[in-house]
């Protein structure tokens, strides 16, 4: 089994590989692993071939070669942040829309070169984004896709295009809604979510934490663990039960930010959560107002999708996989 993962650089794509190799794909596990982002991962320790790549997604040149290899699953993880993407709106689109796009239109090239005998499993990670108020206490399965801001529409355009490439059997594809990922190890990065991870990752290293929200906003988390689960998860499932519907909305945990500090300090006491400066940010707020707070996805948690029950549990994922003081 030939496996691609494009954003395999990133700390999703990181955790996709590692997941990978240690559990393989209901217990399958390739023969071949390309890892590829627009910088070269690293390369892991495996028992099976490895090459790594480096190129941009929103070069058709580029994504032709990859189609060539004729992997038998494609993870497509590789985006811009969402402020990045509301920011630059050219870069954007060209990335997170049309590098898709490109990539979907190369894999039915290779569909029809190879007579119709080339489908490979195709999973997108996509993000509740895809979604704009004003929204129910929770949001169903059967609810209105309309973003409200760049990076949603972008992921938006995937969502179809991978439902439309499926429809003419092009690809397998599913599409995953994943809630916000936190706790993110490392850095802040310039996704308008940062500031999620951010509130509990600083103050658990005893530095300051700038939180742009009112403590009030609510939100929908999973941790990288559960990203990983879902996506390799998704990977196996039996598409024909999703009746043409292949986008789903992931599980995760509802709560708000003071619910997360809460969560924190439950967790590593009330000094540490004192590292937690609110500084309103107008820009984040109009944003995150857009997003949704709490979901019912049931049509995943039927088909075998779990996630973390509640805000603490989060917390411990970070601490046992990902914390380094």
């Amino acid at each position: 089994m030939k496996i691609l993962v494009l954003g395999a650089a990133g700390m999703i794509g990181r955790k996709v590989v590692s997941r990978l190799l240690a559990d393989g794909i209901a217990g399958q596990f390739p023969d071949t692993l390309v890892l590829h982002d627009i910088v070269a991962p690293q390369t892991p320790d495996a028992n099976c071939e490895v090459i790594c790549l480096s190129g941009d997604v929103a070069d058709a040149a580029e994504t032709t070669k990859l189609a060539a290899l004729r992997p038998d699953v494609i993870f497509h993880l590789a985006a811009i942040v969402s402020g990045e993407a509301e920011r630059d709106f050219e870069k954007g689109w060209e990335i997170n829309a049309r590098g898709g796009w490109y990539l979907l239109d190369a894999l039915r090239k290779e569909h029809e070169t190879s007579g119709g005998s080339y489908q490979p499993r195709f999973v997108f990670s996509s993000s509740i984004a895809v979604f704009g108020g004003p929204y129910p206490d929770r949001v169903p399965d059967d609810f209105l896709c309309a973003p409200q801001t760049s990076y949603g529409a972008q992921k938006a355009m995937v969502e179809l295009l991978v439902s439309e490439y499926s429809r003419k059997g092009v690809i397998d594809g599913v599409s995953l809604r994943l809630p916000t990922i936190t706790v993110r190890p490392g850095k802040p990065n310039q996704a308008a979510s940062s500031f999620y991870s951010g509130i509990i990752r600083e103050p658990l290293n005893g530095e300051e934490a700038i939180l742009p929200v009112p403590d009030t906003v609510r939100h929908w988390f999973a941790s990288p663990r559960s990203a990983a689960g879902f996506l390799l998860h998704a990977a196996a499932i039996d598409t024909a039960s999703l009746n043409g519907r292949r986008s789903l909305n992931m599980p995760g945990v509802s709560c708000t930010v003071g619910q997360q500090i809460e969560a924190l300090q439950s967790i590593a006491g009330e000094a540490v959560t004192k590292h937690i400066v609110y500084r309103p940010d107008e820009a984040i707020m109009n944003i995150v107002s857009g997003w949704p707070k709490a979901f019912d996805p049931a049509t995943a948690i039927k088909l075998g999708f779990v996630a973390e029950k509640n805000f603490e549990e989060i917390i411990r994922v970070y601490l046992e996989d990902d914390f380094q003081k």
